[in-house]
């Protein structure tokens, strides 16, 4: 974040991915609703952004590159921000994403060291995007749950961001690669609270469980969970709800803290917008700790 004066504050991101799903337009609307995640994650708004393109020419067509950027274009259109063109390099595996300029008030951002104890914590979109994943590759998932899942990681965090904003929320953070633990906890660490998370409470895309029941969990999400060990106090918490906690997102949605009493509001709004929304627990003071109830 950069302070340009009183009123306006740049932020900068860039993000990007390889394929999630077969589709080449749904790939780049993902891939650039994840990039611009991180300005909405601010409470900011994106301005302009660039592509980032790594691509096997001699085996993937300019066409199907098109596809990509055009599903991309479509979700700067829904943003209201500009795509001015990018970069691209010869890659074997390709992978997409944007590197993404956004605006915010400097006095009223969303940071992962804002949480304040005493506060609800609201989550805006449902676990298990990892574990979709892994079932994909594996041939064993559900239709629906794959158009569920790219229904999720489509949509922005733009309505998210306003609503958490429009309560007075100070700290928050989106929930990405390092699962809901990794992401509360640094927040949790950074703010000095602890967070107390009702593991029932936390929404999971339909199905999820079943498939991580067989065995569908993807290593990263272990990988999460140790990563958070020295914080994490799962008391009787059942295991497979707390690596679901620590299951990998890609374009999740925002976990933010606001007053208690301004909470049902909160997710009351977010669910007439489509939302998926709910309130996972609270924060008390503290230093870091995550206690799963």
């Amino acid at each position: 974040m950069w302070r340009l004066d009183d009123d306006r504050a740049l932020i900068f991101t860039a993000d990007f991915i390889t394929p999630l799903v077969d589709d080449a337009e749904t790939w780049g609307r993902i891939a650039a609703a994840n990039s611009v995640s991180d300005v909405y994650a601010m409470g900011g708004r994106p301005l302009l952004a660039i592509n980032l393109v790594a691509w096997n020419r001699d085996e993937l067509s300019p066409d199907l590159l098109g596809e990509v950027l055009g599903g991309a274009a479509a979700v700067a259109k829904a943003g209201g921000f500009v795509i001015g063109g990018g970069h691209t390099v010869d890659d074997p595996e390709p992978k997409f994403g944007l590197a993404v300029i956004g605006e915010a008030d400097p006095d009223r951002l969303l940071t992962n060291a804002g949480l304040r104890p005493d506060q609800a914590l609201v989550l805006t979109k449902p676990l298990g995007i990892g574990v979709v994943s892994t079932a994909v590759k594996a041939g064993r998932v559900p239709e629906a749950l794959v158009d569920a899942a790219v229904d999720s990681m489509t949509r922005l965090n733009d309505d998210a961001a306003a609503v958490a904003m429009a309560a007075g929320a100070t700290g928050g953070t989106d929930v990405t690669g390092f699962g809901l633990l990794g992401h509360l906890g640094r927040a949790a660490r950074e703010s000095a609270v602890d967070a107390i998370i009702d593991a029932g409470a936390v929404p999971v895309l339909d199905g999820v469980r079943e498939l991580a029941a067989d065995g569908l969990i993807p290593g990263g999400s272990r990988r999460n969970l140790r990563s958070v060990e020295s914080q994490l106090e799962a008391a009787s918490a059942d295991e497979l709800d707390v690596l679901l906690l620590a299951d990998a997102q890609t374009s999740g949605g925002l976990v933010f803290g606001v007053d208690a009493d301004r909470a049902d509001g909160v997710v009351a709004e977010l669910t007439r917008s489509g939302h998926r929304a709910a309130v996972i627990g609270h924060t008390r003071p503290g230093d870091g700790r995550l206690l799963l109830t």
